[in-house]
């Protein structure tokens, strides 16, 4: 008799236990959460610091290309607000010399080849003021197929070798890149 009151005991006050937690449990996360974060990728090449501020919109099951990102037109490479790449020291992307400091940094998509830009207005809400008399930099670029995709658009700064580094934007299945290295000027 004495063991069926224990173990009924122990029933009892575990079920009370199991019942008190149970009103107690964490609510679930209701909080919204945005469809396009902003986000950064950053990276120290050499003694220089490089940090992109990004908007990184998904696929979520929608035509990117020639679609939601329309081919032949100037793009801010993100969402909403134009991306930015800030370099803390001068670098020299394709052969050019580009100073120290922030810029904006557009991309013109089409089919076989990218336009890559940075342009001085890093500022500004989607392309709707873009002035390519502020370019600083425009290079063409071959967009290379990924085979497993990328459903959050990603960046990537990449040390390739001593003071030099890689750029790199990643969505859906493609992504684009540009080399730079450190000029210590």
């Amino acid at each position: 008799m004495n063991k069926t009151v224990i173990f009924l005991t122990f029933v009892f006050i575990s079920f009370q236990s199991f019942a008190q937690h149970e009103h107690h449990q964490t609510p679930k996360d209701t909080t919204i959460k945005a469809k396009s974060p902003r986000t950064s990728a950053m990276a120290m090449i050499g003694e220089n610091h490089i940090h992109i501020d990004y908007g990184s919109p998904s696929v979520r099951g929608r035509i990117i290309w020639n679609g939601l990102v329309a081919y032949d037109q100037v793009w801010v490479t993100g969402s909403h607000k134009a991306t930015s790449i800030e370099f803390l020291q001068d670098v020299s992307i394709n052969g050019k010399i580009v100073p120290k400091g922030k810029y904006a940094f557009f991309t013109i998509p089409g089919k076989t080849e990218w336009i890559l830009i940075l342009n001085k207005d890093w500022d500004m809400h989607l392309a709707d003021d873009y002035n390519a008399a502020n370019d600083v930099l425009r290079i063409n670029v071959k967009p290379t197929q990924l085979k497993n995709p990328v459903e959050a658009l990603q960046y990537q700064v990449i040390e390739t070798g001593k003071n030099k580094g890689k750029i790199e934007m990643s969505w859906e299945y493609l992504r684009v890149s540009f080399d730079f290295q450190n000029t210590g000027l």
